[in-house]
Order: C-alpha cells, then structure tokens, then sequence
C-alpha cells in the first residue's frame, strides 16, 4: 500500500501497473483541498496522450493498480 501525504499529491508522478492504450505515465494535474484539509477533487493526467479524468485518491494507494513515480 501506497502512503500518500495529500497535500504533496499535486503535480505527482505515477505509474499504472496495467497500462490501457499505452497510457503508462500520469500526474496530478487539478487537486482541491477542502477547509479541513481533505481531498475532495483529484484530476490525474496521461503523459502520452493528456487525456485526463477525476480520480478519487486513494485509489492510488493501492499498490495492485498504481506504483508511485515512474517506472
């Protein structure tokens, strides 16, 4: 499992375990922090293709779907 500080998750580099259309690489492009510090928006990007989508965070801690940095 992926330990994630939520405030350090903008401009952030991941890797999907499973790439789709050859989408391997992504970042946190878009992130929104509410008054008590909690996610409430996540918009991670592909590299390849900059196609983008809303994506609840702590998807990422699972390790199975996402490694952390590019790999």
């Amino acid at each position: 499992m992926n330990a994630i500080n939520p405030k350090k998750l903008l401009n952030s580099k991941w890797t999907a375990v499973k790439p789709v259309n050859k989408e391997k690489h992504f970042l946190i492009t878009e992130l929104k922090l509410d008054d008590e510090g909690e996610v409430v928006h996540c918009l991670i990007e592909a590299v390849l293709s900059n196609r983008a989508e809303a994506i609840d965070w702590k998807e990422l801690k699972n390790t199975d779907t996402w490694l952390q940095g590019w790999k």
